[in-house]
């Protein structure tokens, strides 16, 4: 399962760290990222943390990065924008999920969107399987006439899905306009305006409290810059299927990064849920057929 797109490598190993040291800590980072996140909500409101988080990662794209707009094709910087659009709205949805249910049940939820952009973009009909299965966990998790899952956010959370997935293919239209991280700190800065309006309205002059930027700073880092940083580098030495498989134990660690800082302790179906969604994702990674080889012309 693509989730986030990056070079083929020819190796797993040769460096220190290993890539696979790189993507898991990244993992980690991102989901007690979001468990830190969750923390801060009876204080500024779930937008008021999207605004801080997403406020905080431009700012810092912007200086490492410093993106150029001028020159930049019209047509590319109107994707920049939807891309940038899809991003926040991505994150804002998510948060609002995240105050209503479970972490590791957002975001095996959530994973709907990249779940289905792989299986959509497929012809094989073995994918179908792994979308079948993918589909039991997530009715599992939905509860169903159970009433026992709150049922906005469980929609709050396949919408943010919905925009996971039109952000990995945004991302690659982007990539072919944009060199580096150019695209994606662009469409940071747009990103950082979809939860303003929500998030000022939400947490009001509680954004302005010392404490409260600190940790937004922190949810930041933990969230967004860590994370791409080392999943940039480990993509540079990491076969792709692989660092799909490695992603798909996202919902995994966010059941245990909600247990560990927030004390959210899951129910059998829940985890059983979860452990399909994981194996389903993991299936599509394990199963892709190699990349076709470069055709490379013939010497005389």
């Amino acid at each position: 399962m693509a989730v986030r797109d990056g070079p083929q490598a020819e190796a797993v190993g040769g460096a220190f760290p290993p890539p696979i040291v790189l993507v898991l800590s990244g993992i980690v980072s991102i989901q007690f990222g979001a468990a830190l996140a969750a923390t801060l909500f009876d204080d500024a409101g779930a937008s008021g943390v999207s605004v801080l988080r997403l406020g905080f990662a431009a700012v810092l794209m912007l200086v490492v990065v410093r993106p150029r707009v001028r020159g930049v094709d019209p047509g590319a910087l109107r994707l920049v924008g939807a891309f940038g659009l899809c991003l926040g709205a991505m994150n804002l949805t998510f948060y609002e999920a995240l105050d209503r249910i479970p972490l590791g049940v957002a975001v095996t939820l959530e994973f709907v969107g990249p779940l289905g952009v792989a299986v959509l973009t497929s012809r094989r009909r073995l994918d179908l399987v792994w979308a079948a299965i993918a589909a039991v966990g997530i009715v599992l998790l939905a509860d169903l006439g159970g009433g026992g899952t709150d049922a906005l956010g469980v929609v709050l959370a396949l919408v943010a899905g919905g925009f996971w997935g039109g952000y990995i293919l945004l991302a690659q239209a982007a990539g072919r306009h944009f060199t580096g991280a150019q695209g994606v700190a662009l469409a940071m800065v747009v990103a950082a305006l979809v939860p303003l309006g929500p998030g000022i309205a939400q947490a009001g002059g509680d954004l302005l409290d010392a404490q409260l930027i600190v940790l937004g700073a922190g949810v930041a880092l933990l969230s967004s810059v860590i994370p791409y940083t080392l999943e940039t580098e480990a993509l540079r030495r990491l076969p792709a299927n692989v660092f799909g498989v490695l992603m798909s134990l996202e919902p995994a660690l966010a059941a245990l990064a909600g247990l560990i800082v927030l004390g959210q302790d899951l129910g059998v179906r829940e985890l059983v849920a979860i452990g399909l969604v994981v194996a389903a994702s993991a299936g599509v990674s394990l199963t892709q057929p190699p990349p076709p080889e470069p055709v490379t012309a013939q010497g005389a």
